[in-house]
């Protein structure tokens, strides 16, 4: 397959979903969602992978060399934000899928020696958008999340997992194929490669994530009669509590800790009542641990100041959260050696966003690799990878692969 065969399926794959500002809406189960696993399904089928999905909705396209032996896996997710890009995760599902087209070509011409078998993956749910939480198909995969739990989540329309799950209607096997190693390509989602004019990211360690659902609750009451010295309007609770999570990062030096609130519900949602209670998702990163703890003591403290000002109570529930932790010291390796065949300029960097390959890096052999994102836009129709980018990407994907279905890094893990 050459590189216009790849731009050319890249399109194809946009296409599907595509919105009016350059992006996709294809959010986990959707019709958009599944009609690209569809395509994807043809395009293992045409490449010689038979596909292989599992109850959580991962979809596999195998090919098994040495029967019985566990697999390299490649990939990353289809599923995108609403209204989000066409490159954040698709991208890494269809450099996998050629990477791998590539990998089998060499092994059918007797130019690699597979010690292991070899599968590309499109992660179920990954975004987390229409179904909480994120990286839900890996998170089932490597036991971190029951099935049972995870097929049980429905969407704000009262949808389940399991409902819009069946919509595809293919047959799901009880058991996935077993991982040896891993690999995924990503955009980087952030502008640190393109400002330093390196094409490849080689990803050394995630951010530290913790996520909050936090519910401030006052009492409903009328917008115009009800005294104001009366009102406990859990709206004004909410936006001083905002403005408070935004703020925190002030009081860190720069660059240490992003805070955001990305989800706002309230009730009765009347416009000549206010508030009785209101609903948000609070997402605090840092790459240090240790900040994420200090910040956590220093919104407790304001959070009761505003419970005291605003008459309200909030409480905070934990409901996902990821340590900082790093890469795989040998897969590091392997892809420093790979770029360097290549003379592609890297360099190493961490994520801050989380990915399928932060669950997977925890039980098996794992390497992470970042393309550029121009000006750092992501979750976003303005979100931009060259077709040079994407396609060296490609490359190096596929010398990462070619070592991992010999054993090589697999070995150096034992």
């Amino acid at each position: 397959m050459t590189s216009r065969d790849f731009l050319t399926d890249f399109q194809h794959m946009s296409a599907v979903g595509a919105t009016a500002g350059g992006g996709v809406d294809r959010q986990a189960g959707t019709a958009a969602d599944l009609q690209t696993r569809a395509w994807l399904r043809d395009t293992f089928h045409a490449i010689g992978l038979t596909e292989y999905q599992d109850t959580i909705g991962n979809q596999f396209g195998v090919k098994e060399y040495i029967p019985g032996a566990p697999y390299v896996l490649l990939g990353s997710h289809l599923d995108s934000q609403p209204m989000g890009g066409k490159f954040d995760g698709a991208y890494g599902v269809l450099a996998a899928t050629h990477a791998a087209r590539r990998v089998m070509e060499k092994i059918d011409a007797g130019q690699l020696t597979p010690a292991l078998n070899l599968a590309v993956v499109n992660w179920f749910n990954e975004e987390g958008s229409r179904f909480a939480p994120s990286m839900m198909g890996s998170s089932v995969y490597t036991g971190d999340l029951k099935l049972e739990a995870a097929l049980a989540v429905t969407d704000k329309a009262g949808v389940s997992v399991a409902d819009a799950l069946a919509a595809e209607e293919v047959h799901r096997c009880d058991s996935a194929p077993q991982a040896a190693a891993y690999a995924e390509i990503h955009i980087e989602q952030g502008p640190i490669l393109e400002r330093a004019g390196n094409t490849i990211g080689l990803v050394d360690a995630t951010w530290g994530a913790k996520k909050y659902a936090v519910t401030i609750t006052g009492e409903q009451g009328h917008t115009g009669a009800t005294p104001m010295e009366q009102r406990k309007d859990a709206l004004y609770g909410a936006a001083k509590f905002i403005v408070a999570a935004r703020e925190l990062v002030d009081q860190f030096p720069e660059g240490l800790l992003h805070t955001s609130v990305s989800t706002l519900e309230l009730f009765p949602n009347s416009p000549v009542t206010y508030a009785g209670e209101v609903t948000i998702n609070l997402d605090l990163r840092s790459v240090d641990t240790t900040v994420l703890a200090d910040a956590e003591v220093v919104l407790a403290q304001q959070r009761n100041a505003i419970e005291a000002v605003a008459g309200v109570e909030i409480t905070q529930e934990l409901t996902h959260q990821w340590g900082l932790m790093p890469y795989h010291a040998a897969g590091l390796e392997l892809a420093e050696e790979v770029a360097s065949e290549l003379d592609e300029p890297f360099q190493y960097i961490k994520t801050v966003a989380g990915h399928d390959s932060t669950n997977l890096k925890e039980q098996v052999p794992t390497v992470m690799l970042f393309v550029p994102s121009r000006d750092g836009y992501s979750h976003n129709e303005k979100e931009f990878t060259t077709d040079a980018d994407m396609l060296a990407g490609v490359d190096m994907l596929t010398g990462v692969a070619e070592r991992l279905i010999t054993g090589e890094l697999v070995e150096n893990a034992l």
